[in-house]
């Protein structure tokens, strides 16, 4: 087995977008290519076939190489839920919840873990495609750091260095990356890439004369930048049609402080005639079409910092004028009547009335639901998963009784209904979610992937002139990574990476 580290100078200067169009490049080559991150810090993951949960990079990637999630390709995943403290995720699993502090104390059981596992991937693939995390020269963590260059070492890899142009400062990136690695892992470089150019890169010259008393790593090629081929990402709450202003008859996405799995709101990105925005005041949802509460790593904090902004009282408000909100996971919680956290399962221990829009009532535990799902709507079917720790169930109000705290959309019948369902492989189906009115819920992860649920919001918040993509998540994800291989072909010289990987 070969292996390419994918480390950049910073953090998002483009390692995953890196490593998923080399991977589908690897692909294209007819090589047996699998990707790999050892540690990760991140609260987007995605459910494996076996019930684990990785990165959703990692996921990405491994799409992009035509390959099942593994836990094995993500042994590390860090889920933070505030204070300096995550959840450690090993090999798929919730095991503790610590402070970094302390997690970094027992390090080395963490590397163990890394080292066992990569010796597992030996015999398992052509190319392992290793993706780092931050810069790989943070000297005062680099004796603690498990993600970078320790991994190459173990394997005896190579590595690519993506240096971020937009940042400004790119050649100061790249000679200060270099300078402050050790002779030993200098000699392990493939070369750099200059990542994220805006303009006319026929303007750009060769960096390297200007490097060449600084810095002889090679130089691959230049990088545009690309708003048309976005992958999900995990540390960011971009897409190109989403802006952070608010937009009259849009859909506004909370953008909720311990939010999770933001990469839910990518399904909208092929439609056209439609604006989708992230909100975070009351002035930016007072008049936006339809509002979507998305998943949160501490759900009883996000409810208290919804309640304090008045985004709650808000959100009501608009529920009961009529106008659609959707929660998904979190927010699906939030939605209800009561919830429940006495040990601090889900971040933030305690109870608290949630937003009073679904007769819904949720309850913290320390089993985790973390499962791959076919959600089934409006006959189509699409891929969803499931992440959480809360049960939830629907508790009816009695007819009659006090239920100033339930509001009923305007007009609204008082009888809940499913809003999905998930379909099992013997071809059985179950009820999933809720929906009230105008009021819906539910668990699934994805929700919006499916066209049929996205035409449904659009009808239902009344927005004209939207044409939703009929092209499936899948078919739009496996264009997009034979572009960024495309891209690959056009702007870098592959023949250097061709001989390393004797192509």
């Amino acid at each position: 087995m070969k292996a390419v580290g994918i480390l950049g100078t910073s953090s998002n200067a483009g390692k995953s977008w890196f490593a998923t169009a080399l991977c589908a490049w690897l692909r294209r080559q007819g090589v047996r290519v699998a990707p790999f991150k050892a540690q990760n810090m991140s609260n987007n993951a995605c459910a494996t076939l076996d019930g684990g949960e990785i990165g959703i990079a990692q996921a990405v990637q491994a799409a992009a190489c035509g390959l099942a999630p593994r836990v094995e390709m993500n042994p590390i995943l860090l889920k933070p839920v505030g204070d300096s403290t995550s959840q450690v995720v090993r090999l798929g699993k919730a095991v503790e919840q610590v402070h970094a502090r302390d997690y970094y104390q027992t390090i080395e059981d963490s590397w163990q873990v890394v080292r066992e596992t990569l010796d597992g991937w030996q015999n398992q693939c052509d190319v392992l495609v290793m993706e780092g995390a931050g810069s790989p020269v943070e000297l005062n963590i680099v004796d603690r750091d498990i993600a970078n260059l320790r991994p190459i070492r173990y394997v005896n890899g190579k590595w690519i260095l993506v240096a971020d142009i937009e940042r400004g400062g790119v050649f100061a990136q790249i000679a200060g990356t270099w300078a402050l690695m050790s002779p030993a892992d200098q000699a392990a470089g493939l070369g750099h890439v200059i990542n994220k150019f805006r303009g006319d890169t026929s303007l750009f010259p060769d960096p390297t004369p200007y490097l060449a008393e600084h810095c002889t790593l090679p130089y691959l090629g230049l990088l545009p930048q690309r708003n048309q081929l976005q992958i999900d990402e995990e540390d960011s709450l971009c897409l190109h049609n989403a802006t952070s202003a608010a937009q009259n008859n849009g859909i506004a996405w909370v953008r909720l402080p311990q939010i999770s799995n933001s990469q839910d709101i990518q399904a909208w990105r092929n439609d056209t005639g439609l604006k989708v925005y992230w909100a975070s005041t009351v002035a930016e949802i007072e008049h936006a079409a339809a509002i979507i509460l998305p998943g949160s790593k501490n759900t009883l904090q996000d409810l208290a910092w919804l309640q304090q902004t008045g985004l709650a009282a808000a959100i009501q408000a608009r529920a009961k004028a009529g106008v659609p909100v959707v929660g998904i996971c979190g927010g699906y919680q939030m939605l209800g009547t009561q919830l429940s956290d006495p040990s601090g399962i889900a971040g933030l221990a305690g109870h608290a009335e949630g937003l009073g829009l679904l007769p819904l009532q949720t309850e913290f535990h320390a089993h985790k639901t973390v499962a791959p799902r076919q959600s089934h709507c409006d006959g189509e079917t699409w891929d969803t998963y499931e992440i959480h720790s809360g049960r939830s169930q629907i508790k009816p109000q009695p007819h009659g009784s006090d239920t100033d705290i339930l509001v009923c959309p305007s007009g609204a019948p008082r009888q809940i209904a499913p809003l999905l369902h998930i379909l099992h492989t013997d071809g059985t189906t179950i009820p999933e979610g809720s929906c009230l009115g105008n009021v819906w819920g539910s668990y699934q992860h994805g929700l919006f992937d499916g066209a049929p649920m996205r035409q449904r919001l659009v009808e239902a918040a009344n927005l004209q002139k939207v044409t939703i993509s009929p092209i499936s998540r899948k078919a739009q994800a496996d264009q997009t990574y034979s572009a960024m291989a495309d891209l690959l072909e056009i702007c870098l010289d592959m023949e250097a990476l061709k001989r390393e990987f004797a192509l």
